[in-house]
């Protein structure tokens, strides 16, 4: 018999199992039956959070659904920054950029790259961490990691880089220490190439809020370095090019 879908009950459990810093298989939940049903539960998991950052990460589901989840706890790594480590803990070297203009929601017209492009007003490198409550996170039931904020347990927004970095950051060098060991040394490189693709998918999505993609939200738009465990907690040091982020994984 299939349980009835209760989006609060879903976040409640996918909250409380982060606060123990404990998994449980898919197999154990009820599953959001679609996508509107995995953001409204995303929304509760966000408001028992407590998470007020207009800050986000973009991606697409298996089947090319675009899907977006707001990015916590969230730091910005001026004067150093500690996201709390956790078992399972992964770390992703990504691009972020913030919107100088809107992007309304169109019918008709999609996005170009080139509109996307104009609309943002500066470009960072950061540092996404990620755990998720759900054993093969979203490997089985993918509208149950967008439940589950994507996955996401942390971002650092580390310097400003030129805005010429989301046409040219494949292939730049990058170089992660993690705990005094190297853990990436190699070109950047995002899974579609470009990393913009995800953001520009769900700027075209017909069924994303109205109220997303304003001006002053901030967007991460992948790895360029893979998803990778860090073992234990320690300092992380990023070097992109020239461009440097330093900050902290500590037990909580």
């Amino acid at each position: 018999m299939t349980e009835t879908f209760d989006p609060r009950a879903l976040a409640a459990r996918l909250h409380s199992l982060h606060q123990d810093a404990r998994q449980e298989a898919t197999s154990t939940f009820a599953l959001p039956a679609d996508l509107h049903q995995a953001v409204e539960a995303r929304n509760f998991l966000a408001a028992a959070e407590g998470i007020s950052s207009n800050a986000w990460k973009v991606t697409v589901s298996p089947q090319g659904q675009a899907v977006a989840a707001p990015l916590h706890p969230y730091a910005e790594a001026v004067s150093g920054a500690d996201i709390a480590w956790y078992p399972g803990m992964k770390f992703e070297t990504e691009i972020a950029v913030r919107l100088g203009k809107d992007l309304p929601v169109r019918a008709g017209t999609a996005y170009s790259r080139a509109d996307v492009v104009e609309a943002i007003s500066s470009v960072y490198l950061g540092a996404e961490l990620l755990v998720s409550a759900v054993k093969e996170s979203g490997g089985v039931s993918f509208l149950l990691f967008v439940a589950d904020r994507l996955g996401n347990s942390g971002y650092v927004l580390g310097p400003q880089v030129e805005k010429s970095a989301v046409d040219t950051a494949g292939g730049t060098p990058l170089k992660v220490t993690h705990a005094g060991c190297t853990i990436y040394d190699g070109p950047a490189q995002h899974p579609k190439g470009d990393v913009l693709t995800w953001l520009i998918d769900y700027a075209n999505d017909g069924l994303r809020p109205e109220t997303s993609l304003k001006a002053g939200a901030l967007i991460t738009t992948g790895t360029l370095s893979g998803a990778i465990e860090l073992t234990e907690p320690g300092a992380i040091d990023i070097l992109f090019g020239d461009v440097r982020l330093s900050f902290s994984v500590s037990k909580s």
